[in-house]
C-alpha cells in the first residue's frame, strides 16, 4: 500500500510547479524583445500612407503647399497640416527616397504638395526581414499608393 501512495505528483506539487513557471514567466516575459510582426507592418505603412493623403487633402483645401517632412535618422514621418507624427519602431528598416530639389528649393526631408495636387514626389520603404511596403508620391499626380516590396532579393 506505501508503494503505492509513494507513485506520482500530489496535487500540491504540481500547484507548486505551476506557480514557480508562472512566475518565472512574469519576470522573463518583460525582457523578451517585441517584434514588429507583418501586419503591424503593414499597418505602420497605411499610417504613412494616411498621414500623406490628409497633408495632400489640406494643400488642396486649403490651397497652399504643405510639407510632410520625413526624418530617416529620427525615425518619424510629421505631417504638414497637422500635428500628426508617426514613429517608426526600431527594428524596421525606415529609408526615404526623396528629391533633392522641389520648385528650385531644397527639399532634402519633405515630400511637398501643392494647391493643384501636384507633389514632388518621393518613396519610403519600411522592411522587416520577409516583409516591406513601399509608400510611393507620384510626382505629376500627388496619388499616394502602397505597394508590396520584394524582400527575397536583398
Amino acid at each position: 500500500m506505501s508503494d503505492v501512495a509513494e507513485r506520482g505528483f500530489t496535487l500540491l506539487e504540481i500547484v507548486c510547479v505551476l506557480a514557480i513557471i508562472a512566475l518565472l514567466a512574469a519576470v522573463l516575459l518583460p525582457f523578451i524583445p517585441q517584434q514588429t510582426s507583418r501586419s503591424r507592418l503593414q499597418a505602420y505603412a497605411l499610417q504613412a500612407a494616411t498621414l500623406l493623403k490628409a497633408d495632400r487633402n489640406a494643400a488642396i483645401r486649403d490651397r497652399t503647399n504643405v510639407a510632410t517632412v520625413v526624418d530617416a535618422q529620427a525615425r518619424a514621418i510629421r505631417s504638414g497640416a497637422s500635428r500628426a507624427v508617426i514613429r517608426i519602431p526600431d527594428d524596421v528598416r525606415f529609408d526615404a527616397l526623396l528629391p533633392q530639389t522641389c520648385r528650385q528649393r531644397t527639399a532634402l526631408s519633405t515630400i511637398d504638395f501643392f494647391a493643384n495636387g501636384t507633389s514632388c514626389g518621393g518613396t519610403i520603404a519600411l522592411t522587416r526581414f520577409d516583409a516591406g511596403f513601399e509608400i510611393r508620391v507620384n510626382w505629376l499626380t500627388g496619388r499616394i499608393e502602397i505597394v508590396p516590396r520584394d524582400t527575397s532579393i536583398n
